[in-house]
C-alpha cells in the first residue's frame, strides 16, 4: 500500500526551488506533447519562449508582455491574500467580467459627453462592480458558512450570462447593425484606457498592477493586518487566540480579490478589448489563480509569475499563427505549470511511503 506521510519539516530549499522545477516539467512535457503532435518540439518551445522577446517582430511584441501582463498580476494579488489565509476565491473571472461590465455602463452612461471625470467614474465603478460580485460568496460564508469556492465558482457562470445579456440588451451598441456588443470605447475618448507612452503597452491597468504589488508587498510584511492573513492560513487556531477575527478577515480578503480583478476587468474593457462582448473574458480569472501558485503567493513572486504567463500566451498566438498548433494544445501547456507546481509541493510537505501505516 502507497501512502503519503507528511514531512516534520519541509525542505526550504527545495520548496523555493519548487516553481522552477515546475517550469522545467513543463518544458520536458509540453515538448512531449508537441512532438506527439506532429511538431518539432524545441522549434515549438523557441516560438513560444524567444520570439516574443527576441525575435524579428520582438519591437512589436513586448508592449503585448505588459498588456496581458497586467490582468493576471492585478488579479492574482487579490487571490493572494485569500489563499494566504485559507479563503478561497475561485471566481475571479466572475469579478472580473462583473467589473467590465460595470465600468463599461458607467463610462457609455456619459456618451457622447466630454468630461475628464468620466475615467475615474468608470475606474470606482468597475472596483465597485467586482467587489459586490465578491461580497456573495463572502457574506454567505460569513453569515451561513457556505463554502466559498463552490459560491464563487458558480457565480462565474452567471456573470457570464449577464456578460451575454449586456452584450445582446442594454448595453448593445444602438449604431452597431443589430451586431451584438457594446459600443467601442476605443473610439471614446473620455472612457478610452489608452498607452500612457505610445507603442509601449503602458496603460493605467499595468500602473495599477504595480501598485497591487507594492501595497500588498507593505501589507503582508509590514502591517499587522498581512500578519494576520499570515497567522490565519498557516495557524488557524493561534490567530484566533491572538484574537484575529475570521468573518472580517474573510469580508476583507475576497472583498479585496473582487475590487482588484473587477479593475482588471474594467481596465481591460476600456483598453486592449475595447467593448463588452459575449466572448469578452478570455480567462484570466482562471489563469491567475496559476500565477498566484507560480509565484508562492508572494508579490514579487506573482509579478515575475505573471510576466511568464503573458509570453506562454503571446508565444502561444505565435506558434499557433507560424507551425499550426492548436489553441487547445498551448491551453494545456500553461496547465501543465499548474499540475506540475502542486504535484511538486505534495512531495515537498509529504513522502512516499509502502506498507500499512503506524498504529498511532
Amino acid at each position: 500500500m502507497i501512502r503519503l506521510e507528511k514531512r516534520p519539516q519541509p525542505s526550504r530549499a527545495l520548496s523555493l526551488s519548487t516553481p522552477i522545477m515546475a517550469v522545467l516539467a513543463t518544458f520536458i512535457f509540453g515538448g512531449l506533447l508537441f512532438a506527439v503532435l506532429g511538431k518539432d518540439p524545441v522549434e515549438a518551445l523557441q516560438t513560444i519562449f524567444w520570439q516574443p522577446l527576441f525575435g524579428e517582430y520582438a519591437f512589436y511584441y513586448r508592449p503585448q508582455l505588459l498588456i496581458k501582463g497586467a490582468p493576471l498580476v492585478l488579479i492574482a494579488i487579490g487571490l493572494s491574500l485569500g489563499f494566504k489565509a485559507g479563503i478561497w476565491n475561485i471566481g475571479a473571472e466572475g469579478q472580473y467580467i462583473m467589473g467590465a461590465i460595470f465600468g463599461a455602463a458607467m463610462g457609455l452612461a456619459f456618451y457622447p459627453a466630454e468630461g475628464w471625470y468620466i475615467f475615474p467614474l468608470m475606474v470606482l465603478a468597475g472596483a465597485l462592480g467586482g467587489w459586490l460580485w465578491a461580497m456573495i460568496p463572502a457574506l454567505l460564508k460569513v453569515r451561513f458558512g457556505t463554502n466559498e469556492i463552490l459560491v464563487s465558482l458558480m457565480l462565474v457562470y452567471v456573470a457570464e450570462q449577464f456578460l451575454a445579456s449586456m452584450s445582446l440588451g442594454l448595453l448593445k451598441n444602438p449604431e452597431g447593425y443589430g451586431f451584438p456588443g457594446s459600443r467601442n470605447l476605443q473610439q471614446y475618448a473620455p472612457a478610452h484606457n489608452a498607452e500612457l507612452f505610445a507603442g509601449s503597452g503602458m496603460h493605467w491597468g499595468v500602473v495599477a498592477a504595480l501598485i497591487a504589488v507594492i501595497f500588498a508587498y507593505v501589507l503582508l510584511t509590514k502591517h499587522r493586518l498581512g500578519f494576520a492573513i499570515r497567522v490565519t492560513g498557516e495557524a488557524p487556531r493561534a490567530a484566533r487566540f491572538s484574537g484575529v477575527n475570521p468573518a472580517r478577515l474573510v469580508l476583507f480578503c475576497l472583498g479585496t480579490s473582487g475590487l482588484l480583478a473587477g479593475l482588471a476587468g474594467m481596465f481591460e474593457v476600456a483598453g486592449p478589448s475595447g467593448q463588452i462582448t459575449i466572448d469578452f473574458n478570455v480567462g484570466y480569472g482562471f489563469t491567475a489563480i496559476i500565477v498566484a501558485f507560480l509565484g508562492r503567493l508572494h508579490p514579487i513572486g506573482i509579478l515575475l509569475a505573471g510576466g511568464l504567463m503573458a509570453l506562454t500566451y503571446i508565444g502561444g498566438d505565435i506558434a499557433q499563427s507560424n507551425l499550426g498548433l492548436p489553441a487547445a494544445a498551448i491551453q494545456v501547456f500553461q496547465g501543465m505549470l499548474l499540475f506540475f507546481l502542486l504535484a511538486l509541493d505534495v512531495f515537498t510537505h509529504y513522502r512516499l511511503r509502502l506498507g500499512a501505516a503506524e498504529a498511532a
